[in-house]
C-alpha cells in the first residue's frame, strides 16, 4: 500500500525532511493497540504455533526468567534470517544504541566477519554464501520456524528479486509520493554491520530521492516488501533510450538481521546449544535473570 506522509501516519518517524527521506517505524508507535500483525512488529501465525507441548514446556520451563542489561530489560529484536553477521539497533530504529545489539557471525567463532559497511566487503559476502548457523536447507529443522507458505520460498539466506523499469518506475512513485521518471540507478549509500543498505540513492530521469532506514527501503523497492534491505544490484541490459531494463537485486537474510536469528538459533539447539548459550550468542553482554 502507498506510504503516507508523516504527518499523517503516527507510527512512522521521519529524520531529516528535503531530499532524503529517512523513516523507521517502532513497536510502540501504535495508536491503539500494542502489537500489529506485520514483520515491523509481529507476524501472528495463529494459536496453533504457541500452543504445542514442546511450547508450553519451553515456557514452563523458563517461566519467571528475563533478560537484563545492567539491571534494566532488554530490547530483544529478532529476525528470520540474519544473513551470517548480525545487524546493530541504529540501522533499522533510532540512533541510540542498545550495547548488546552486536555486530556478530552467525557461526561457530562469532568475531570472524569482515567489515560488511565497506560496499565491496559487502558485495563479496551477499554474492557468496559463506557458512553460518542460519545457512541450511534442513528440511526438519526449517518446519519447527517456518510455517508452510514460508517454506515455499526456501532462499532466505541467499535469494534474488527481478524488478522490470515499469514496476520499479510505479513501485517508487506509489511509496514515495513522487514521480522520478524512468529509474536509471539505485545505489547503497551506507551499510550497516550486517550489509544491510541504510541509506539508498534512487536517481531516475525526473530528479532523485536518498531513501531510508532498512524497512523504508524494502517496502518502496517490493509490493509488500523486500526479505531484507541487504542486496547488490545488478542493473538489466539497456533499452533503445539507454535507460535499464530493469535491476536484479541480489540479496541476503530475511528480516531487519538485528538480535535473534531464528533459524540460526534453531540450528544452534538441534547441534546442542542450550537456550543460555544461545542467547548469549545473540544478545551478548546480557544476563539471564530469575525475577519470580
Amino acid at each position: 500500500e502507498p506510504i503516507p506522509p508523516a504527518d499523517r501516519r503516527p507510527d512512522v518517524r521521519a529524520l531529516n525532511p528535503g531530499p532524503s527521506l529517512i523513516r523507521y517505524w517502532d513497536r510502540e508507535d501504535h495508536l491503539n493497540f500494542d502489537v500489529c500483525a506485520d514483520d515491523h512488529c509481529q507476524r501472528y501465525q495463529g494459536i496453533s504455533r504457541v500452543s504445542t507441548p514442546v511450547a508450553a514446556g519451553a515456557v514452563a520451563d523458563t517461566r519467571g526468567m528475563v533478560l537484563t542489561f545492567e539491571g534494566e530489560l532488554c530490547d530483544t529484536r529478532f529476525s528470520k534470517c540474519c544473513g551470517g553477521v548480525f545487524e546493530v539497533f541504529e540501522t533499522c530504529w533510532d540512533d541510540t544504541p542498545r550495547p548488546y545489539l552486536q555486530p556478530r557471525r552467525d557461526g561457530v567463532d562469532p568475531t570472524d566477519y569482515p567489515d560488511l559497511t565497506v560496499e565491496e566487503n559487502a558485495v563479496s559476502w551477499i554474492l557468496g554464501k559463506p557458512e553460518a548457523f542460519c545457512n541450511t536447507t534442513d528440511r526438519r529443522v526449517l518446519s519447527q520456524v517456518l510455517n508452510g507458505y514460508d517454506r515455499e520460498t526456501p532462499d532466505f539466506y541467499r535469494w534474488t528479486e527481478t524488478l522490470t523499469q515499469e514496476k520499479i518506475a510505479r513501485l517508487v512513485a506509489d511509496r514515495l509520493g513522487e514521480d522520478l521518471g524512468r529509474i536509471l540507478s539505485l545505489t547503497p549509500l551506507t551499510r550497516g554491520t550486517s550489509g544491510r543498505i541504510r541509506e539508498l540513492k534512487i536517481t531516475g530521469t525526473k530528479g532523485e530521492r536518498i531513501i531510508g532506514k532498512e524497512l523504508m527501503i524494502r517496502r518502496t523497492l517490493s509490493d509488500s516488501h523486500l526479505y531484507s534491505s541487504a542486496f547488490v544490484v545488478e542493473p538489466l541490459a539497456p533499452e533503445a533510450d539507454g535507460t535499464p531494463s530493469g535491476f536484479t537485486l541480489h540479496g541476503a537474510g530475511w528480516g531487519h538481521g538485528a538480535g535473534l536469528c531464528q533459524i540460526g538459533a534453531a540450528i544452534m539447539g538441534e547441534r546442542g546449544y542450550g537456550y543460555s548459550e544461545i542467547l548469549a550468542r545473540y544478545y551478548p553482554g546480557s544476563t539471564l535473570t530469575k525475577l519470580y
